[in-house]
């Protein structure tokens, strides 16, 4: 048997991501996968605000942006008609180092982690699948099938499992999966083509019946196509849909002409949040432990945010600073976030894809009426942005009490006029200072002249604060 600290299961981006800051904390890591090779289809497409803020920290924020492509406006259609048109470039201008949305298809940005960690010495261990594991006080023994059918048997100190929606880790801790699956069957393809609906930015047909979705991709006149297949659409109801139950609506409603298709699925959307994230030594990350529509691409970034999450406090824990008991603080902190999300991601998804005259009056007169003024205005748009990009997450058991003044728990806000997010890049505990404060501390201290930026983002002048590793405030002092 072989040892080693944390046994990662899954090679998406959110193992690849707990793998990565693991191993530049000075973690040791093993990472399995089941897949012979890297994801090769787009998958995932979002990458949100909060995510780059982390990828900053581990000093990789600078190739995402490279790689990916800005997210310029959305436009809404009704009945084959362009109605609405919102400007998202650069809307959270103030709020982070990055107040856009990235666009960058799964396949490049794992290709992007993986050559990362690998630079680290760290490389994905393919075609070695996790058949079963135990766990003891003091280890997890976990057994790896190999491809060549070799069984090997290692002892770790702690197992994530990051394996998706099917996870065998979830299933053999055996934690409830509560949910549902929503009546509709979806379609998701990558397109090349010409039309109005592929100029590079987002377009959503909001018709009486339901929606379609073109998303930009970086390559002029590509996009990746989401939508819904009708029953009454199918050429042979008796067959599962294919390209050609959906392309003749393409044609006739939003004047698009597809020349290739990269790739064409059909799958069944879930929304699901396990009953628990952690048992003693194991856990569950990313889809393994929450499920949800893909509306406002929030699955993969959150999993990247249970990532980051566990890693650091492993890490204390790991290296002796913390206490067990720390780890427990992971459950907590992101299955709330999970369910809130799932809650709300579920009410938004029924209004725009289910029958019925109000939903009907929702997607097509209300949305295209209202989310247009929403971004005009400072206040909503921000409030929106900071919603979707997850800046707005908070660990602080009491939110309502951040509205006049920062609390515990809450993310450290970006000050651009001193950038005091770059020092996070230590991914170690700190402390700020905004103003002029003598204090004594083991860890390293920050202090920041005051102006008025900082108080407009409601921190205390001549006050210190606690900076987790992954940038929320853990004290006021």
């Amino acid at each position: 048997m072989t040892q080693v600290p944390v046994l990662i299961a899954g090679a998406g981006p959110t193992g690849l991501v707990l793998a990565l800051w693991l191993t530049k904390i000075g973690i040791k890591v093993r990472i399995i996968d089941k897949a012979l090779e890297k994801e090769t289809t787009s998958r995932a497409l979002v990458i949100h605000a909060r995510t780059l803020e982390f990828y900053r920290q581990l000093q990789i924020s600078d190739d995402v942006v490279k790689a990916g492509f800005k997210f310029p406006a959305l436009n809404l259609w009704v009945n084959h008609k362009p109605k609405a048109r919102v400007q998202l470039a650069d809307v959270g201008e103030g709020l982070t180092p990055f107040p856009y949305i990235i666009i960058l298809p799964q396949d490049q940005h794992e290709e992007l982690l993986l050559n990362k960690l690998k630079e680290l010495g760290v490389e994905v261990e393919r075609d070695a699948e996790l058949a079963d594991f135990e766990q003891n006080e003091k280890s997890v023994i976990a057994k790896i099938l190999k491809g060549d059918g070799t069984i090997e048997t290692i002892t770790t100190d702690y197992l994530a499992g990051c394996d998706g929606a099917h996870s065998i880790v979830r299933k053999k801790l055996d934690v409830g999966f509560e949910g549902s699956t929503y009546p509709h069957m979806f379609y998701v393809a990558d397109v090349i083509g010409s039309g109005p609906a592929l100029n590079g930015e987002l377009h959503v047909s909001l018709d009486k019946s339901e929606f379609m979705a073109f998303f930009p991709l970086k390559q002029t006149g590509h996009a990746r196509l989401i939508g819904v297949i009708r029953e009454d659409q199918k050429a042979d109801p008796k067959k599962d849909p294919t390209w050609e139950d959906v392309n003749p609506r393409l044609l006739k409603e939003m004047d698009v002409t597809i020349a290739q298709v990269k790739w064409f699925s059909k799958y069944r959307v879930h929304h699901r949040v396990a009953s628990h994230f952690q048992k003693d030594r194991v856990f569950i990350l990313g889809d393994a432990s929450h499920i949800h529509s893909p509306l406002g691409g929030q699955g993969m970034n959150t999993g990247i945010g249970d990532a980051v999450n566990l890693a650091w406090k492993l890490g204390e824990v790991l290296k002796g600073n913390f206490e067990e008991r720390l780890l427990s603080s992971y459950e907590t902190e992101r299955i709330s976030f999970a369910k809130q999300l799932v809650k709300t991601t579920d009410r938004a998804f029924r209004f725009i894809s289910n029958d019925g005259p109000i939903a009907r009056f929702v997607r097509t007169k209300a949305i295209p009426l209202i989310l247009p003024q929403i971004f005009k205005r400072a206040s909503t748009g921000s409030f929106v942005f900071r919603t979707l990009s997850q800046t707005g997450i908070t660990y602080n058991p009491h939110p309502a009490n951040s509205v006049i003044e920062l609390q515990t728990g809450d993310r450290l806000p970006w000050i651009a006029s001193v950038d005091n997010f770059k020092f996070l890049q230590s991914l170690d505990w700190q402390v700020h200072i905004y103003g002029e404060r003598t204090i004594e501390s083991k860890y390293v201290i920050h202090s920041f002249a005051w102006n008025d930026e900082m108080k407009e983002k409601r921190l205390k002048k001549d006050v210190a604060y606690l900076i987790r590793p992954d940038g929320y405030i853990a004290e006021i002092l």
